[in-house]
């Protein structure tokens, strides 16, 4: 790594949950971050924040689905930084019967949890092919299994775990390392908008911690392997509802 400037990561969803403690692992690691997030205002994000040197850390508000601005953005980092990493790990997902989720609903999670990724690839992949590059896309243990009262969430996951095997096999040979990590029940927002949450069992659910282990595990890895698949299950198999 170049003293003169860190390599740099760009995380989505990083100001909560799963996407801040993959930030904060990576800045561990020696990267410097810009995280995108929509609201960096929460009590756990400012303690940590206040922790952390000036220059490891750029939070950046933006709403993911106003393409122009995220390209404009995008453009900004790599003019400012060494880009070396791209983490997808914002999400979207709401719960139910298909016929009762709405297509506002519907149109969010595919753009968040599918389109997103692939536009920010995009703006990204003629610059990694050329440093080799690492894209880490964040899916689901929901990708690869049906998933009623989640049809359009499972599917998002699904159509991101696809592409990231296709992406592989299309820039593998310039060096671009591309991983996808699959979560189970993880201890995060995401279930806000359902009717069920993890089980208080310890043995029953992974913390974001988990799965930024995970992410630092697959990034840190030589040059010439790439863990193409990781996923994630907490020990035992158990939700809870939550209580009208």
């Amino acid at each position: 790594m170049s003293e003169e400037k860190k390599l740099a990561a760009i995380v989505t969803g990083a100001s909560s949950g799963i996407g801040l403690a993959i930030s904060q692992a990576l800045i561990s690691a020696g990267y410097q971050v810009y995280g995108i997030g929509r609201d960096f205002s929460r009590p756990d994000f400012q303690e940590w924040h206040k922790e952390v040197p000036a220059d490891s850390f750029r939070s950046i508000e933006l709403d993911l689905t106003r393409t122009e601005s995220l390209s404009t953005i995008i453009r900004f980092i790599q003019a400012q930084a060494d880009v070396r990493l791209l983490v997808n790990n914002a999400g979207a997902a709401y719960y139910g019967l298909h016929e009762e989720v709405s297509p506002a609903k519907i149109s969010e999670m595919v753009r968040v949890n599918l389109e997103v990724p692939m536009i920010l690839t995009q703006l990204l992949l003629r610059s990694f092919k050329q440093k080799k590059g690492c894209i880490v896309n964040i899916s689901s243990v929901t990708a690869s299994s049906s998933n009623p009262h989640g049809c359009a969430y499972g599917a998002t996951k699904a159509g991101l775990s696809s592409f990231s095997g296709s992406l592989f096999e299309e820039a593998r040979k310039y060096g671009v390392r591309v991983i996808t990590i699959s979560p189970d029940m993880t201890v995060t927002d995401l279930y806000r908008n359902a009717d069920f949450k993890t089980d208080e069992d310890r043995d029953a659910y992974l913390d974001p911690q988990d799965v930024a282990g995970a992410v630092l595990y697959a990034v840190k890895q030589p040059d010439h392997v790439n863990v193409s698949e990781l996923t994630l299950r907490p020990q035992k198999h158990r939700i809870a509802r939550k209580r009208p």
